[in-house]
């Protein structure tokens, strides 16, 4: 499918979206939302091939195609031929979005976190991402149209002790430094990276509502029109982090 640069320069391919982790939850409401934008989509799942397949045909509903793509992320090797395989996935113009989703979440004390959760939440939040960002910037770069969107974490930033999640918020920092030393080096090339950095979704594990000043936690449609937003923007909007988060951690 085709449409206009959001920039004004022309006709650009829709070209295919990649999704990490679009299985269920807030990785299905992205590829359905992009579906629905005219992408193609690479409905990416590890374990949960039924619900990957689900999301394909929810996304083929909007008019588009789709496929489900397995890997395990937190293995650059695989992380890497996902990209590839999206890519040539439709034919046509390959791969033109990227959001990484994919990152799991445990809440432990520090000095009880075990060296398996610690691996666990760096590979899949910081490492998937930098495999994935790192193959898919030449393609995209290639095509002279691109857009990344990672997903963050709200107030990972912020340098606040969270002995709570120590690995989780190490790995959302290392996200947002990588995708603005990305949005740098890509920069001019009709290629954006942004971060889209959740606070307390509605779907999210634990429910702090009382410290949101919004004073209720965001709902999945709210993080997918951010990231939305980056997508439709001008390449000229790089590198900057977005939190969907209420005013937490203001």
């Amino acid at each position: 499918m085709t449409d206009r640069d959001p920039a004004g320069n022309g006709p650009v391919s829709r070209g295919t979206a990649l999704v990490t982790g679009a299985a269920r939850g807030i990785g299905r409401a992205l590829a359905v939302a992009l579906a629905a934008e005219g992408f193609d989509v690479a409905v990416h799942y590890r374990g949960s091939e039924a619900d990957a397949q689900e999301t394909a045909r929810l996304c083929r509903e909007r008019g588009v195609q789709a496929a489900t793509l397995m890997a395990d992320v937190t293995d650059p090797a695989q992380a890497r031929a996902l990209v590839r395989s999206a890519h040539a996935a439709f034919g046509g113009s390959g791969l033109a979005v990227l959001v990484n989703n994919v990152g799991n979440y445990v809440h432990r004390p520090l000095l009880d976190t075990t060296d398996e959760q610690w691996a666990d939440m760096l590979g899949s939040n910081l490492t998937a991402t930098f495999a994935t960002c790192q193959e898919a910037a030449p393609l995209l770069r290639a095509r002279g149209w691109g857009r990344i969107v990672n997903l963050g974490y709200a107030g990972a930033a912020s340098n606040v002790a969270r002995p709570g999640i120590v690995p989780y918020v190490i790995a959302k920092a290392g996200v947002l430094q990588l995708s603005r030393s990305l949005a740098v080096v890509l920069a001019g090339s009709g290629v954006s990276v942004n971060v889209v950095s959740p606070g307390v979704i509605e779907t999210s594990v634990s429910q702090p509502v009382a410290q949101i000043p919004a004073g209720r936690a965001g709902t999945v449609q709210e993080l997918v029109d951010a990231a939305l937003g980056f997508v439709r923007a001008s390449d000229y909007l790089t590198g900057q982090e977005l939190e969907v988060a209420g005013g937490w951690h203001l």
